[in-house]
């Protein structure tokens, strides 16, 4: 399933918060993005609509199967090009905000080319 930047960004969060926090919740994605609690309620609808996450009554907001799954997949290449621009002397500030524009645009075939160059190099 292919779903737009905004909601990659958004799974990605809640898959990072969820590492931290016992339960995340709408409050909790608003604090950690600078979002206004009014544009993460819409965003969540939207993940709710698409099957990519759960909120259950009392507004703990889990990820289902799916929503796990890109999750995982933009968290993945996010550290991976973070610390490749990071390794390469990039600023860390300056690797995070563009491994996030990187890990949207980049195809699956590319990022797995560099996946397994960045992983042989590693062994060497």
């Amino acid at each position: 399933m292919k779903v737009q930047q905004s909601s990659e960004d958004y799974l990605e969060t809640i898959l990072v918060l969820s590492k931290r926090l016992p339960v995340v919740r709408a409050v909790d994605i608003a604090e950690e993005t600078n979002h206004k609690n009014s544009s993460i309620s819409v965003a969540m609808k939207k993940l709710r609509t698409l099957g990519l996450i759960t909120v259950t009554d009392a507004g703990f907001i889990y990820l289902t199967e799916v929503g796990a799954k890109i999750a995982n997949n933009i968290y993945e290449r996010h550290t991976l090009f973070t610390k490749w621009l990071i390794e390469l002397g990039v600023n860390p500030a300056t690797a995070e905000e563009d491994a996030c524009r990187i890990e949207h645009v980049i195809s699956e075939e590319s990022f797995l080319a560099m996946k397994k160059h960045m992983t042989e190099f590693e062994e060497k």
